[in-house]
């Protein structure tokens, strides 16, 4: 058995989707200056880093995170190979890919583009150029009946196109898992484990995502 970590690490100087608030860590208790313990303080987006996005982050009325069944986050996946050379991730994409079939057997999805990548060349920068799924990519997803939805960078979207690919999934209930680290992972079949932070309410949570390979 092989575990991946596939989450990537909380630091001040991560990318964060603009606007956001950036990450910030402080320490409020400290051993060395005499307390009894150390204690951190932090504050960030609850869209920061590792995340899934629940249906009320774009859908006024849609599930929040306390709402969404832990079957969803668990369970076999696929992880999908998307060629560096594709700007975009369109219904043409994934008609004409050779694991269409696999994907349209499967419940959860992992995309793994060249946007793993950035996470190690630009690790303070945000990307506007990272790989997302458009509208038509999006409406053909929809259709197969799948729980969930992996991507490895900031967006399930292109950064000019946000709205309607996510409205379009999170109708659906589908769950959207954002900003994975997939660099050390190859293409295939999974188990996932994605344990969001339970917060009641909210429309999306941090969460630590691991893939576990049992062929080894």
């Amino acid at each position: 058995m092989k575990i991946y970590d596939i989450s990537v690490p909380i630091t001040p100087d991560m990318p964060v989707w603009p606007g956001d608030p950036a990450v910030v860590l402080q320490q409020v208790s400290a051993i060395s200056s005499g307390d009894s313990a150390n204690v951190t303080h932090f504050s960030m987006s609850a869209h920061t880093g590792t995340h899934i996005d629940a249906p009320k982050h774009f859908i006024d009325t849609g599930k929040t995170i306390g709402q969404i069944p832990l079957e969803k986050l668990v369970g076999e996946v696929l992880v999908m190979q998307i060629d560096h050379s594709i700007d975009v991730i369109s219904k043409t994409v994934l008609q004409s890919h050779p694991n269409r079939s696999p994907l349209e057997n499967a419940h959860k999805v992992l995309f793994r583009t060249r946007n793993s990548t950035l996470w190690h060349q630009s690790p303070s920068e945000f990307r506007m150029d990272y790989v997302g799924i458009d509208a038509s990519g999006a409406e053909f997803l929809a259709g197969l009946g799948l729980d969930l939805i992996g991507i490895d960078y900031l967006s399930i979207a292109p950064y000019d196109e946000t709205l309607t690919p996510h409205q379009i999934l999170l109708a659906e209930d589908i769950v959207l898992l954002e900003g994975l680290d997939l660099s050390n992972v190859r293409a295939g079949i999974y188990e996932l484990y994605c344990l969001p932070i339970h917060l009641p309410g909210c429309d999306g949570a941090p969460a630590r995502v691991i893939l576990v390979d049992r062929s080894y």
